[in-house]
């Protein structure tokens, strides 16, 4: 699901990684510092601290393409497919005894060459080695998480480790490659060394997180429209919108089936119709999903990330019922801002139902924000820049797609 924070044309959101003023219209909290000021000693580091990693202390490197100045985003970085995917015969984690490589001398049934293209098909799982390393210091760990576009195509992506026991988690200190697992789950992709598919946070330490503290960021900054503060447990909660009443009655889309092949490195190349058909909201009552078709909706409220946080979605919650909402949860700072274009966005839903038929009523809550604070301000925020695809969205499709003017499809 997706109101992902996704730049240049559906990566997600994206600022570019020169130094320039942030607008001093944004709010801070009391004693927080000017945008690109140091400010504290754990949280989640922003682009200027990711360019000391690439370019100054090498704890994060490639070892044969250089990282270019557009990976790095406002408080996260893009990471690129290496030249060889695996088919593997089941999805793993290699478990703190073994190696990825390890794993795939088990698992792997082929080995593919996509340095200048491949395709991913439906059903399918691989592991690719990416372009890009660590080497964590003592007190700095990382999380990965699929960036936008990837989401909103039903690409199942996470990252991996040597010696990992968690999907999407790299341990404080680890020193060594990087892989990603891929399974398209809706759309055959295309894709080649240096496509971009999934993303890591950098964090120092670990940052406190508490209720209390998002009910005092719920009162500054309104993170989510028309939430109250008792409403506030375990995170901030996202209700869903089946009624479409700011989109002409239309509520989302459903992924066509047997659709053709997307490659993943174009944008606004393909017609939407030919992949998706729209949703209407329904006559009365909920919206009713059917079993493993995979649907872009849209949340009810407003969705607000103030310039010193970094804002993800929970993925799942089972105390909300038998479905999946979003994939890519990263959130970047100033995503929603009205002073860099984002008034009234909304975030973006992946989802899937599981096994039976399950009807989502409007206003339901499907998942929760968790905020934390950035060391410091980003230089640049989401929003800055003609790159930010989903600023000011509402219900957004993937970059691409073409803009369908003739049938005046909201979002798109």
């Amino acid at each position: 699901m997706n109101a992902n924070s996704e730049n240049d044309l559906g990566k997600t959101p994206r600022a570019n990684t020169q130094v320039s003023e942030v607008s001093p219209s944004f709010d801070l909290l009391p004693g927080e510092s000017e945008p690109g000021a140091s400010q504290r000693t754990t949280g989640i580091l922003p682009s200027q601290e990711l360019e000391q990693m690439v370019n100054v202390t090498r704890e994060i490197f490639a070892t044969t393409e250089p990282i270019l100045e557009n990976q790095i985003q406002p408080a996260s970085l893009d990471l690129r497919l290496g030249p060889v995917a695996y088919r593997v015969r089941a999805s793993f984690l290699p478990g703190k005894d073994a190696t990825v490589e390890q794993k795939l001398l088990e698992l792997s049934m082929h080995k593919m060459n996509i340095r200048e293209g491949g395709v991913l098909e439906r059903g399918c799982v691989y592991i690719i080695p990416l372009l890009e390393g660590v080497s964590l210091k003592w007190r700095t760990s990382a999380m990965g998480n699929p960036k936008s576009s990837t989401g909103r195509l039903d690409i199942f992506t996470r990252l991996i480790t040597d010696n990992g026991t968690e999907f999407d988690r790299v341990r404080e200190g680890y020193k060594g490659p990087l892989y990603a697992e891929v399974s398209p789950r809706t759309f055959s992709i295309l894709v080649r060394m240096g496509s971009r598919l999934n993303q890591i946070r950098i964090r120092q330490g670990r940052p406190p997180s508490s209720d209390e503290k998002l009910r005092k960021l719920q009162q500054e900054f309104q993170l989510v429209e028309s939430i109250s503060d008792d409403q506030i447990r375990n995170g901030v909660p996202v209700t869903v919108d089946v009624r479409g009443e700011a989109s002409d009655g239309i509520i989302g889309y459903k992924a066509r089936s047997h659709a053709g092949l997307i490659d993943i490195d174009l944008s606004r190349e393909y017609e939407a119709l030919d992949y998706w058909e729209p949703v209407y909201a329904p006559r009365r009552g909920g919206l009713v999903l059917d079993p493993a078709e995979f649907y872009i909706l849209a949340s009810r409220e407003p969705v607000r990330v103030p310039p010193n946080y970094a804002a993800e979605m929970i993925a799942y919650d089972t105390l909300v019922g038998e479905f999946r909402v979003h994939y890519a949860g990263f959130f970047d700072p100033g995503f929603g801002h009205s002073e860099t274009g984002g008034l009234q966005s909304r975030a973006v839903l992946e989802v899937r139902s599981y096994e039976v038929p399950f009807v989502i009523e409007h206003g339901q809550t499907v998942g929760r924000l968790i905020y934390e604070p950035l060391t410091a301000t980003p230089t640049k925020l989401y929003g800055q820049g003609a790159t930010s695809s989903y600023q000011g969205q509402g219900i957004a499709l993937s970059r691409h797609f073409k803009v369908p003017y003739q049938t005046h499809l909201p979002g798109l």
